[in-house]
């Protein structure tokens, strides 16, 4: 099954795909429709993420990704809304700048769970539950 994600610096050396961050998880939406996967990259960039593109892969293919890099990839139905959290990492594992063999993993890569209100956590855990 094709699906869409949303990638910074697509098809460079410093290509970066975007991810949620709930509690200690990392979780990938893999959007079913094109329009959807688009329209979540134009609120990305509403919240000044840098210029994002969607593009098209196998499911089985982001799920491989997924795996290796200890990532939840979560499926996105056509239709459903899924809005960018407020509350977004200080710190963000990937840096649009830095080519790939420069990066250094942060020891703590942001916001934690305990530092997100509990209204923001809940909204979360309503979205995350409308994949499932």
């Amino acid at each position: 099954m094709r699906v869409y994600v949303v990638l910074f610096n697509a098809r460079t050396e410093n290509e970066g795909i975007h991810s949620l961050k709930v509690g200690d998880r990392n979780i990938v939406l893999m959007f079913e429709a094109e329009d959807d996967a688009v329209r979540f990259g134009g609120l990305l960039e509403a919240q000044d993420f840098p210029p994002c593109s969607v593009e098209g892969f196998e499911s089985e293919e982001i799920e491989e990704f997924c795996r290796g890099a200890n990532y939840e990839a979560k499926h996105v139905e056509t239709g459903t809304l899924v809005m960018p959290p407020e509350q977004n990492l200080e710190t963000k594992d990937w840096d649009p700048d830095t080519r790939p063999e420069e990066r250094v993993q942060p020891a703590d890569s942001g916001t934690s769970a305990q530092d997100m209100s509990q209204k923001e956590l809940d909204r979360i855990r309503q979205q995350l539950e409308k994949l499932l």
